[in-house]
């Protein structure tokens, strides 16, 4: 269902801890920071730890702390994914109970053989579309007695919706990724079930992220309409790119900003919002230029496709 028409803003920045932030998640912060403080809305933290073997000790705090050295202070306590597991279970139950989700013993192999057997090589940097082996029926022939190594979704559907700046979207999820993950076996949590519980427990009307997450955009409405929740507006922001063309980010060797002095914070938040469009602001300190810069950010905005609700 759609956020209630009026529903006072509350937005998130929801930073997994595998590291600092980098130049590209700053960005990620920052936007969506502007957005809900130029709509007079409330802005949370969110630490998604759910993934915990990628997790490094401390970088939550470390985050925390980048954060506070911008300016960038949540209206509400942080919360950590890693201790919402009883809620998690929840919906995953519920979907169980409608037959939208089903015991999955596939390997990453098993798939990748699947698609190699009926001449589909693998590209570089792109997601296997899941060939539902194990969907109950339908053509799925179950787990035949093997283990069960993860709990899937049953993704069916050309999902439509608005991006605030990117305009009128769709994806067909059974194309694109067919049934997704829920839940592994050694106990974690995807990100595409806890970010829409959490999202939903949290009240958020207006998720503002990097772009290179609008693809999971449709799965998350999937589950968003299968568990009865409001969907949010969406908002995807550029990204930084590294020397090579591709994304940012930890794996291809981001570096953390140097926040260690004032003057070096607002230099990180100028080159972050110029990647946003803000134009220069010539302002004394992170506290003025953060003022100018909702006031920037409110002008970009009312010019990009929609504020509407989602269909």
């Amino acid at each position: 269902m759609a956020r209630a028409p009026g529903a006072a803003y509350r937005g998130r920045f929801a930073p997994s801890p595998t590291g600092p932030l980098h130049a590209g998640s700053l960005v990620a912060a920052l936007a969506s920071w502007l957005d809900a403080r130029a709509h007079g809305g409330r802005w949370l933290v969110r630490i998604e730890d759910v993934d915990t073997p990628r997790c490094l000790p401390g970088a939550a705090g470390t985050i925390l702390g980048q954060l506070a050295a911008c300016g960038l202070r949540p209206d509400e306590p942080p919360w950590y994914q890693s201790e919402r597991g009883a809620a998690y279970a929840d919906a995953l139950q519920r979907l169980r109970d409608a037959g939208l989700a089903y015991d999955c013993g596939c390997t990453r192999r098993d798939i990748e053989l699947h698609w190699l057997a009926r001449g589909q090589p693998h590209t570089a940097d792109a997601e296997r579309v899941y060939p539902g082996t194990c969907r109950p029926g339908a053509g799925g022939a179950g787990l035949q007695g093997r283990p069960a190594r993860a709990q899937r979704f049953i993704g069916e559907g050309v999902v439509h919706w608005q991006d605030r700046r990117l305009g009128a979207q769709q994806q067909d999820v059974a194309v694109a990724v067919g049934d997704f993950v829920l839940h592994r076996a050694d106990g974690l949590w995807a990100y595409q079930l806890a970010v829409v519980v959490d999202d939903a427990a949290q009240g958020i009307t207006d998720v503002v992220r990097g772009e290179d997450l609008a693809d999971n955009t449709a799965r998350q409405i999937l589950l968003q309409r299968a568990l009865g929740l409001p969907t949010p507006r969406y908002l995807h922001t550029p990204l930084v790119l590294a020397a090579d063309g591709r994304k940012l980010s930890k794996q291809n060797g981001a570096v953390p900003p140097d926040l260690s002095r004032p003057a070096a914070a607002q230099h990180a938040l100028q080159a972050a919002g110029a990647v946003l469009g803000l134009p220069p602001l010539p302002a004394a300190g992170v506290a003025e230029w953060l003022a100018q810069a909702v006031r920037a950010w409110a002008g970009i905005i009312a010019a990009f496709p929609t504020f509407s609700d989602p269909p």
